[in-house]
């Protein structure tokens, strides 16, 4: 699970996060090398918009990814596409790294793209390995598993973020490209386990390597019931391929799941959360936090998210899906209603600003009890028939 979810998953959280603290540095950057080229320095809000596309182009990349990740899953399998994935995100590395010594922003822009493409692919890969790899028993977990990497992911990047490790205006190249770690790590651990069973005989139809992979998985288990589980669903899907998108929305019988998945996918991406991780160094100085606290707060943001990440599973079973998903946002309004009126009075009450953090803490704690552990890939694996 581990050697999974640290190049998967964990990479979405923390290529979220690590943008974040060298904001400053990377606008003055920007800033020095277009003087350098033209012999004129750049307007405020250009500068402005270039470091918005940089951080806009992430999640552009996640969504070429998104469509990477199916035809990669079925064609290399699921542990050769996580394999294969992890080399987007060290072509991301070495242009981000290099960006200073070239003096070139769109350097950070084309790997920024890279790290988004690399998250799209494992956002939707490392699940179906796990869950197609884990015992029955285990499934539930597992798949919250993604959630608690991408929360570590995002704790680790704001840690590594401040100034006394790798967010100071020397460093910050360094910070960028510092996501090629996990991916080497990964590219280490990873061959040494097997392949998903199910993939194995349900795709490959290679009962041989299935039975295998399983032995070296699950050591001297009885194997039986599992072999069997299988089997049926081998039988079961027979002459069936996995469906396009077309023939999905051509679908009268998928509708209803589809219409569930675009909203659930479309709220995920508009409630804002994850502007919360791109901007929160402004979000904060603009609610009044001092700026030499700014970065250590910031850390606050990814502990709620893990916290969450680590707790949800004890009651996610018992309160039900859509209760969470529904109250979480709910509680979200609310958190950011009183935000909204904690800025509007920002400047004529001392402890405004501590007020204002608490909203930041409590929006992205609602956004974790509920909608953030309800994933997108959860909703699929329980709302669509495995061969979709």
């Amino acid at each position: 699970m581990c050697a999974a979810g640290i190049g998967g998953t964990f990479q979405y959280g923390y290529n979220l996060t690590i943008i974040n603290a060298p904001t400053m540095h990377i606008q003055k950057f920007v800033n020095q090398t277009w003087l350098e080229r033209s012999g004129s320095v750049l307007d405020a809000w250009i500068i402005t918009l270039i470091w918005s596309v940089i951080v806009s182009v992430y999640p552009l990349g996640g969504f070429l990814g998104a469509l990477l990740a199916g035809p990669m899953a079925i064609k290399l399998g699921r542990k050769k596409s996580l394999l294969f994935n992890n080399f987007f995100v060290i072509l991301s590395a070495i242009l981000c790294g290099f960006s200073r010594f070239a003096k070139s922003f769109e350097m950070i822009i084309l790997g920024r793209i890279l790290a988004g493409v690399n998250s799209g692919v494992s956002m939707n890969v490392q699940p179906m390995y796990l869950g197609e790899s884990a015992p029955k028993k285990l499934r539930g977990t597992v798949a919250l598993s993604s959630a608690v990497f991408t929360a570590l992911g995002l704790v680790l990047g704001q840690v590594v973020g401040i100034s006394e490790i790798l967010g100071s205006e020397e460093t910050w190249p360094l910070l960028l490209a510092s996501n090629a770690v996990p991916a080497i790590l990964q590219l280490v651990a990873l061959p040494w386990l097997p392949e998903s069973p199910r993939y194995l005989l349900i795709d490959l139809k290679d009962k041989e390597s299935c039975v295998s992979a399983l032995q070296r998985l699950r050591g001297h288990c009885d194997l039986s019931s599992e072999m069997e589980e299988m089997l049926a669903e081998q039988v079961a899907t027979k002459g069936q391929t996995p469906k396009s998108l077309f023939e999905l929305i051509r679908d009268p019988s998928l509708r209803r799941q589809l219409r569930t998945i675009v909203v659930l996918s479309s709220a995920m991406q508009l409630c804002g959360n994850d502007s919360m991780y791109f901007y929160a160094s402004y979000i904060f100085q603009e609610a009044g936090i001092p700026s030499e606290k700014i970065q250590y707060v910031v850390i606050g943001t990814g502990s709620c998210e893990l916290i969450t990440s680590l707790t949800c599973t004890l009651f996610i079973d018992r309160v039900g899906r859509r209760a969470l998903v529904m109250g979480g946002y709910g509680m979200m309004s609310v958190w950011a209603i009183v935000f909204m009126v904690a800025l509007s009075q920002q400047g004529r009450v001392d402890w405004i600003p501590y007020l204002s953090m608490v909203c930041i803490f409590a929006y992205i704690l609602s956004f974790g009890i509920g909608p953030g552990k309800y994933r997108v890939h959860m909703g699929h694996s329980e709302l669509l028939p495995r061969v979709n």
